[in-house]
Order: structure tokens, then C-alpha cells, then sequence
């Protein structure tokens, strides 16, 4: 009887061991599957490629049904230019990062340190861009996203088109800057493959139209906004201060990781190394292994940090001198519908207006529609607060959540689309033309429509639009000038603008 209770002692006591060591072999699996899920290229900011980025999106978020019957009846697009290589100024960067690795090493030799600590590639490493005397121009990988963006939204909407190209129908616009009408180039010959007579792919020549950089309000109003310019020169100092401490702290980190001496400098180069070998080379191995995953999201911050001072919500500034972009997107709807309403024969009116620019463009027009607010979409104050043009909080510090993210607002070939729906109303005192907002080919909820992606088009000018229309684009960026010397200086600020305007004013996205 003796040996029987046991015996069955024992099997009670394995019973909760055996419960036990499962509970720590699944909490080990998935710290395990949580490391392995990490994948860099999905934390590079604004740096970061549209196919590694493009299908992250509001898990919470229900899209709309568009009703039965809608048809889209005009579309525009707001894009930014496509993967692109570093600029001079980074490629100097990237070079001078070289000479401080060797510098580096030879003091660890010097100080006798064990280099098994030290990264092998660390050694010797030179930048991949040494000796490139021009920079900032789209690559093969943005070629392909900008083609592939111009078939996938032929095939999202065939209605849109289906007619024979031409300019009136079909307006293609991009800055004077090389890798914008670059990525409209490539954009256009996807959209159109099949449709011509040129080579195997069929392609046809089609119009891209650019503005001077001296003038382009519509797409480079940053560059045009003289009170944006003085407020981005007193800002940025301020903004490196905010970022000093997650550098500081990374500094030391990699220090007593690696024992080289590492200065601030040196982590802000090498993450911007990271960024580049892993969007631009598919090489994650050697600069952004130097950082773990949460190093990363802090260094991620600092940069999404900038971009919403000095790009989004940080200043109403940012954003409200890009009304004349939205302003000329409602234009094209009113048309649209005008055409319609005449019943204007097919090839008579605008079905697409399709446009290629910067982040500094797509960050600010995503503000000015409302969109990556923290809180509800439903009843969001922040909202609220962007259109009385009140400073929000800043967005939240890793390992809170934050909707604000560069990677998804503004990847290279980042993009928003506005469709125009024509939908049956048998009930003539209700609107009969609706608003679909895409980001990134997904539907985004939009604050001022209830916080959903459809609503009619005089709720969208209503609650979106009409609120930034307080000020029009010359009052917001423009000093104050007494009248009689106004046009004088006007003058002379468009002849200095005209002058440099062959000069990359800064390190643009």
C-alpha cells in the first residue's frame, strides 16, 4: 500500500513540473520567434523601402464598402520619388566615417584590446559609395517600385484607364529635382506598358510636366515658404538637442560593448550607414548589427521625432504651406464632377492627376487630411487641435506604441491616393459624389470623416479642407512687407531664388 501512494505522489508531482517546463520551452520559443521576427528594414524611417514597408497598416481598422453601383470617376496621386542612392553630402559622411573606423581600430591595437569584441567588417571597411562625386539620384530598386505602383494601380482601376493616352486626360507632374521626374518616368511607363508601339513592352511616350524650383508651390512649397526656411534654421539645433540623450545613451552602450571609442558622431554615422547598406544593399549584417532591436526603435524615434518637428504636426507652419497642393487635388474633383454633370464625351476631361515629389511634400499634405494622429479617428481631439492650429504632444518614446512612424508615412515611393466616386443618389438633396483615401494602397481612416476612409466630397471640404483655408499661401510664408517696398523685395527674393536654383538647398528626402 506504501509503494502504491507513491507512486502515485510521484505522478501528481510531474503533473505540474512537466506544466512548468512547458511554460518556460513557449516562453523561451517565442522570445526566440520575437528575435527572429525583428526585421530592421521595417524601422529605417523615412529611409526605409516601399515593399518592406507598404503592407504594414492599421490592424484595428475595418476599410469601407464602397457602395454598390460607386464607380471611381478621378484619381490623384501624391507620390514621393522612389529608393534612391545617398546624396554628396552623405556620400562625404559615409567617407569620413571610413577614416574614423581605421582611426579607431588603431587606437584599440594601441590599447591592446582584445579585437574578438570587435566586428570583423569594422576593419578596413570602406564606404560603398567612395569616390562618387554625385549623389541622390533613384536607383534600379526605386525604378521598380515606381513601375510596379503604375501597373498595380492600372489593375486596382481599369475604369480610370482605359483610354488612349493623352496629356489633358492623364497629367504627370514632378519637381525639377532628378530622381522626381525620374520616378514619374517610371511610374508612367508601368501605367502605360502594353499601350504603345515602342519595343517589346509596347511603351509609349507620355508628358511630365515640372515647375521651377524658384516658383513650385505646389510641390515644393518648402522651398518657396520663406518663413518655413527661418523657422527650420532656428529649429534644427533644438531638434539635435531633443536627440542627444538616445544618442548618448547608445554611445555608451556600444562602448562598453565593443570597447572602441565611440563619440556621438560616430553612432549618428553609423546608424545612417545602417540605414542605407539595409534599404538601398539588402545588408543587414554589418552596421545595424552593431545596435539590438530596441537601440534601434530609439534610434528609429529620434529620427521620426525630426521628421514631425520639422515636416508634420510639430508646427502648423509645416503643413499649412501646403494648401495650394490640396486646394489644386480639390480642384481636379470639382472638375471631375463638372465634367460629369455636362456629360462631357470620353476624352474630353481629366481622369488622373498624378504627381511626384518629396517626403517634405507627402508628410505635410498626410497632415493636412488629418492622418497618423494618436486616439480615436472616430472623436479625435488631436484633430481638433491641428485645425484650430494648437502644438500637439510630441509622439511617445519607445517601448510605447505610436502612430506616428516614418517607415509608414513616408517610405520611399510613399504615396496618397484620392479617389472620386460617382455613386446613384436617388434622393437628390444627398451628395452624390464621394472621397476614398488610400495610403500606401490601403484605406486610411480620416478624422474629419468620422474615421472612416469614404465619405461624401462636401463633408471632406467641409471638415478637411475648408478649416485650413483661413490663410492663404503668400500670408503664411511670407514676412510682412510695408507696401511700398513689397513688390521690391518680392523682386530681388524671386531673382536670389532664381539664382541658386541650381543648388540642392539640403540634405532633401
Amino acid at each position: 500500500m506504501g509503494g502504491g501512494f507513491c507512486r502515485v505522489q510521484s505522478k501528481r508531482m510531474k503533473k505540474p513540473i512537466v506544466a512548468l517546463l512547458m511554460v518556460i520551452f513557449f516562453s523561451a520559443f517565442n522570445c526566440f520567434n520575437a528575435e527572429e521576427a525583428f526585421d530592421v528594414r521595417k524601422h529605417l524611417s523615412t529611409v526605409s523601402r516601399y515593399g518592406a514597408v507598404k503592407e504594414i497598416a492599421n490592424g484595428n481598422f475595418i476599410p469601407s464598402k464602397v457602395p454598390e453601383g460607386c464607380v471611381p470617376t478621378h484619381l490623384n496621386l501624391v507620390a514621393r520619388h522612389g529608393t534612391r542612392s545617398p546624396t554628396k553630402k552623405r556620400i562625404r559622411e559615409l567617407d569620413n566615417l571610413s577614416l574614423r573606423l581605421e582611426d579607431l581600430i588603431k587606437d584599440a591595437r594601441r590599447r591592446n584590446l582584445h579585437l574578438e569584441r570587435v566586428p570583423s567588417w569594422l576593419d578596413g571597411w570602406k564606404s560603398p559609395w567612395q569616390g562618387r562625386l554625385k549623389g541622390g539620384e533613384l536607383i534600379s530598386k526605386g525604378e521598380e517600385e515606381l513601375y510596379d505602383l503604375g501597373l498595380k494601380i492600372r489593375e486596382k482601376f481599369p475604369s480610370l484607364f482605359d483610354e488612349e493616352y493623352h496629356p489633358n486626360i492623364y497629367t504627370i507632374r514632378a519637381t525639377q529635382v532628378p530622381r522626381a521626374s525620374a520616378s514619374a518616368v517610371a511610374f508612367g511607363m508601368g501605367l502605360f506598358s502594353g499601350n504603345g508601339s515602342l519595343g517589346p513592352g509596347k511603351h509609349r511616350a507620355f508628358s511630365v510636366i515640372s515647375e521651377s524650383r524658384a516658383s513650385d508651390i505646389m510641390l515644393r512649397f518648402h522651398d518657396c515658404c520663406h518663413n518655413y526656411k527661418h523657422f527650420r534654421e532656428k529649429q534644427e539645433p533644438a531638434v539635435n538637442k531633443l536627440k542627444e540623450p538616445v544618442l548618448n545613451e547608445i554611445t555608451s552602450a556600444l562602448i562598453g560593448r565593443y570597447g572602441l571609442n565611440f563619440t556621438r558622431q560616430d553612432i549618428s554615422s553609423l546608424w545612417f550607414l545602417c540605414k542605407q547598406e539595409a534599404s538601398l544593399l539588402d545588408i543587414t549584417n554589418q552596421a545595424c548589427s552593431l545596435f539590438g532591436p530596441s537601440e534601434i526603435m530609439l534610434l528609429e524615434w529620434t529620427d521620426d521625432l525630426e521628421a514631425y518637428i520639422l515636416k508634420g504636426y510639430g508646427n502648423s507652419l509645416n503643413y499649412r504651406m501646403g494648401l495650394p497642393l490640396l486646394e489644386d487635388v480639390v480642384q481636379s474633383m470639382e472638375q471631375a464632377i463638372q465634367a460629369e454633370e455636362e456629360r462631357r464625351p470620353p476624352g474630353s476631361f481629366e481622369k488622373a492627376r498624378l504627381r511626384f515629389a518629396h517626403a517634405e511634400t507627402i508628410i505635410p499634405f498626410s497632415c493636412l487630411l488629418g492622418l497618423f494622429l494618436d486616439g480615436s479617428a472616430v472623436d479625435n481631439v488631436e484633430f481638433k487641435k491641428i485645425q484650430k492650429e494648437q502644438p500637439l504632444q510630441l509622439p511617445p518614446k519607445p517601448p510605447q506604441k505610436r502612430t506616428w512612424r516614418g517607415s509608414t508615412l513616408a517610405p520611399f515611393a510613399g504615396n496618397n491616393m484620392l479617389i472620386l466616386y460617382s455613386c446613384p443618389a436617388q434622393d437628390k438633396s444627398k451628395s452624390k459624389h464621394f472621397v476614398q483615401v488610400l495610403h500606401n494602397e490601403h484605406p486610411i481612416p480620416m478624422p474629419g470623416c468620422d474615421g472612416s476612409d469614404f465619405c461624401s466630397f462636401e463633408v471632406f471640404k467641409e471638415k478637411i479642407v475648408a478649416p485650413h483655408q483661413k490663410h492663404d499661401y503668400d500670408t503664411v510664408c511670407n514676412p510682412k512687407q510695408e507696401p511700398s517696398s513689397g513688390s521690391i523685395y518680392q523682386m530681388f527674393q524671386w531673382l536670389f531664388s532664381l539664382s541658386k536654383g541650381d543648388k540642392q538647398p539640403r540634405d532633401e528626402f
